[in-house]
């Protein structure tokens, strides 16, 4: 039997346009829509045209021996993923956080459609050098980073993967209420919730929590294997502290028991609508996660 072919799996999300016409129907409902709101759909379609160039290039490099396949951002929870696969992600940063959780030892490569416009910290790579890299993968000379992931792991067996960090808390704005163990450190608090972030995700949403925040430590570099907690804005009250708001995870993981009755959640990646529900007595132990995703460098 032989050797089964490489399959390129291109993941997208809509474009602003495909969005559009999802909401509105057609493009004239579209433009008549934002006319409505004092805007035109010329700079929408200029950007669409941008993308649609952009993934027939990408089609075009997949060698002609290869399996290929197109999978959505929203249909990725129901996506078998192959052994063989090269993950070709699409779009925005985002995107490759959002098929990490899904993955277990494929290859991503970032592709950036429009890097006039898209920062492209980890979809790095032109649509111009898919064919390069497609033969340097198919080679094993593909080279690739080795990018921490972050896993959260619910007491009767449920879990969550994330690339940038998990968010413990209430899923409202209420105050989120809590035991936080730490080492041989413990102390019961109502915050805004906790970021337990990877490398990736320091120069997000952990970047600006702990940002001019005193004695916090060094967040890790996007490679490293570290985790850091941050705790957001944590109430001192006579039955609550705020002490334990802060440290790197390097070994042991970071445990934390519900004492909410409602609307404790846990979630990843900022994806609100994919999580574990935390209520009352529930703990949660988050820490890195057994494998990382392999980013092309």
């Amino acid at each position: 039997m032989g050797t089964v072919a490489p399959r390129a799996v291109i993941v997208t999300r809509p474009t602003d346009l495909e969005a559009l016409l999802v909401r509105h129907g057609t493009r004239a409902q579209a433009a008549f829509f934002l006319k409505s709101q004092g805007q035109t759909l010329d700079e929408i379609l200029s950007r669409h045209q941008v993308e649609a160039s952009a993934r027939h290039q990408l089609s075009a490099a997949i060698p002609k021996d290869w399996r290929r396949a197109q999978v959505g951002r929203t249909e990725l929870d129901r996506f078998l993923f192959e052994p063989e696969d090269v993950i070709l992600a699409v779009g925005q940063d985002g995107l490759v956080a959002n098929v990490a959780k899904y993955l277990h030892g494929q290859p991503v490569v970032g592709v950036n459609p429009a890097p006039d416009r898209i920062p492209g910290v980890l979809a790095r790579h032109p649509v111009q050098a898919v064919a390069d890299l497609l033969a340097a993968s198919r080679a094993g000379r593909l080279p690739l980073e080795n990018r921490t992931m972050v896993e959260a792991r619910l007491s009767d067996g449920q879990r969550l993967l994330a690339l940038n960090e998990i968010f413990v808390g209430h899923r409202s704005h209420q105050s989120a209420r809590y035991r936080i163990h730490f080492g041989e450190r413990e102390e019961r608090q109502s915050s805004s919730g906790v970021l337990i972030a990877t490398g990736t995700g320091a120069t997000g949403w952990a970047k600006s929590v702990a940002r001019g925040r005193p004695g916090c430590p060094q967040l890790p570099k996007p490679t490293s294997a570290e985790l850091v907690f941050l705790v957001r804005e944590a109430w001192p009250s006579p039955s609550t502290f705020a002490e334990l708001v802060h440290g790197q995870i390097s070994g042991a993981p970071l445990s934390i028991v519900s004492e909410m009755n409602d609307g404790g959640v846990c979630f990843g990646d900022g994806i609100e609508g994919d999580y574990l529900d935390f209520g009352y007595g529930q703990v949660v132990t988050v820490g890195r996660a057994p494998g990382p995703l392999l980013l092309a460098a």
